[in-house]
């Protein structure tokens, strides 16, 4: 039998402890913010999901969400509400209300917020041990300030020059109402 895991709240939300399953609303989880990439919902606690990674984030428009990379995991994500632009192996694509990117393991990617208001996107990317990924120089995702100047396999590297993420609670308005 599988337990369940507590859900300890915090200042930033409630967070699980321990391995098992749970329930938790993302209004109600643990956020994050960086003024360069966003804000996003985490519903991992002192135990890192082994298998997948689930994550939703909220991007303003002309705000990207990474930085452009490949890596040697799957990804996918779902946009919820919103408008975004996919910048996938040189390439422009606009996302829309559930539209799904697939993101088989190297696919150079990074989505960024257009549109008029926020895009919020489910993202669910495959976990391995030994994962790897790779910062690519691509003239697509400087041109919208998601690109690095030098490709680098570090993402401490890659992020140098921006803010770190800053743990916090939902607060009213981060998800619009569906």
């Amino acid at each position: 039998m599988v337990e369940e895991a507590r859900l300890v709240p915090t200042d930033s939300g409630l967070v699980p402890q321990g391995e098992g399953w749970f329930v938790v609303n993302a209004r109600k989880a643990r956020w994050f913010e960086n003024e360069a990439f966003g804000r996003y919902c985490s519903f991992e606690g002192d135990v890192r999901f082994a298998e997948l990674g689930v994550n939703i984030g909220v991007l303003g428009p002309g705000q990207p969400g990474c930085m452009y990379h490949g890596e040697s995991n799957q990804e996918d994500f779902l946009v919820l509400s919103g408008e975004c632009l996919l910048l996938v192996e040189g390439q422009e694509r606009r996302l829309g209300a559930w539209d799904l990117f697939h993101c088989p393991a190297w696919t150079e990617h990074v989505v960024v917020g257009a549109g008029e208001g926020p895009c919020v996107i489910l993202a669910v990317g495959g976990r391995e041990p030994e994962s790897e990924v790779r910062y690519t120089v691509a003239e697509v995702a400087r041109a919208h300030g998601a690109g690095v100047d030098e490709e680098t396999a570090s993402p401490k590297e890659a992020y140098a020059p921006y803010p770190k993420d800053e743990e916090r609670p939902y607060r009213e308005g981060d998800l619009p109402r569906l």
